[in-house]
């Protein structure tokens, strides 16, 4: 029987939409907007809750779901700069969601807890947009819910993304070679040092807020991640089956809503036969290439994010 446990306390609490201040002055934007965030709390049928940011109180446009070891918050630039009323999700095990006892944050039990959460409080939205882990529970949910997602669109991740023999340096992989670093640090500053050297395309503010929205301060002064994915694969009674996303081509075959794969241009995590594969699987979808962006598209090119998802969703 799977158990839930509430997200890791922080004894230093902080505003966390006063920073979005920042990240509208960065994309040239007015703040407050016209749909300012607000937190919520949706407790699903089996008792796990989501936590979720909404912005505005208009019906939802767009379902964001981020990436493995990030949170709700790494879609604030993209938000803004859009101005319109979207449903932010924190994915199970991450950001202020609860925690499963049997640590599966794999795509398909994702994508049975997400599908809840936008039949309560996003059940028009117009696409749901999905990076990297996000990415693979949208493919999920498109083929398993088209009712659901009207559009998708996956940002710079395939089923093979993790494919049994595909290797990446750590400096390939970026932030994301992160999760698999220690779960704690001494201090933030610490923690900044390293993430800094992983993000060459990120400014040094973008950093920091990126980090104090993922990070919480234990009791005894330490920091560690909001995330519940660890750093010990072999962890007794843990089963990391879930990061093998290649049985999902199946998936991208079987969907059947207008379709958009973004991809960094710069990234690694999706190759040119990805590509293929993806285009061989679902003739129909748009292919994206993103000039100067990594993995994290929302967070390197949000710009050119905004006028995809504009172009695509039929956003005004």
């Amino acid at each position: 029987m799977v158990e839930f446990a509430s997200a890791f306390d922080d004894t230093e609490p902080y505003g966390e939409f006063a920073l979005v201040a920042e990240n509208a002055a960065e994309m040239g934007v007015a703040w407050p907007g016209r749909h300012t965030p607000q937190r919520a709390r949706c407790t699903l049928e089996s008792g796990q809750a989501l936590s979720v940011i909404r912005w505005g109180t208009a019906d939802p446009e767009l379902v964001l779901l981020h990436g493995g070891g990030q949170n709700a918050h790494t879609w604030d630039s993209v938000v803004v700069a859009l101005d319109r009323p979207v449903l932010a999700v924190d994915l199970p095990g991450h950001g202020h969601s609860d925690r499963r006892s049997d640590r599966n944050y794999g795509p398909w039990q994702n994508a049975l807890a997400v599908a809840e959460v936008i039949e309560r409080l996003a059940p028009s939205a117009g696409a749901v947009v999905g990076m990297s882990l996000g990415g693979a529970t949208t493919i999920r949910l498109a083929a398993t819910r088209p009712d659901l997602v009207r559009r998708a669109v996956v940002i710079d991740v395939t089923p093979s993304v993790n494919k049994p023999g595909r290797v990446m340096t750590p400096e390939q992989r970026g932030t994301v070679a992160l999760v698999s670093g220690p779960p704690t640090y001494d201090s933030f500053e610490a923690v900044f040092k390293v993430t800094m050297a992983a993000s060459p395309k990120r400014t040094e503010a973008g950093i920091r807020r990126g980090l104090r929205h993922n990070m919480v301060r234990l009791g005894d002064g330490r920091w560690r991640w909001r995330y519940d994915l660890g750093s010990t694969p072999d962890e007794e009674g843990v089963d990391r089956g879930w990061t093998d996303f290649t049985s999902m081509w199946s998936d991208v075959a079987a969907i059947s809503v207008p379709t958009m794969l973004v991809v960094g241009g710069d990234s690694v995590f999706v190759l040119p036969e990805d590509i293929g594969e993806f285009t061989k699987r679902l003739p129909a979808a748009r292919i994206e290439i993103v000039a100067g962006a990594g993995h994290a598209v929302q967070s390197d090119q949000p710009a050119a994010l905004v006028a995809l998802l504009q172009d695509f969703v039929g956003l005004g």
